[in-house]
């Protein structure tokens, strides 16, 4: 999906500490979502899953947002 539209993520968006993180988590609340990776129309810098934007109602709708599914184990 990297790369085709930016990826509406479920965490807020807020600072991140300093340390190396590994799949770093935002704050509990905001007002923002995270967005990631870019998508077409973007130049290559943005393209990266390490690319990080929000936006700011979590209720928008834009035709270069997308979202992941992910399923548990059963």
């Amino acid at each position: 999906m990297s790369g085709n539209a930016w990826e509406w993520c479920f965490d807020w968006y807020g600072p991140y500490t300093i340390a190396a993180q590994n799949a770093p988590r935002g704050p509990e609340s905001g007002s923002c979502r995270v967005l990631r990776g870019g998508g077409f129309g973007c130049v290559s810098v943005y393209l990266l899953s390490s690319c990080r934007g929000l936006d700011e109602l979590p209720i928008n709708r834009n035709y270069f947002y997308g979202f992941r599914l992910v399923r548990g184990a059963p």
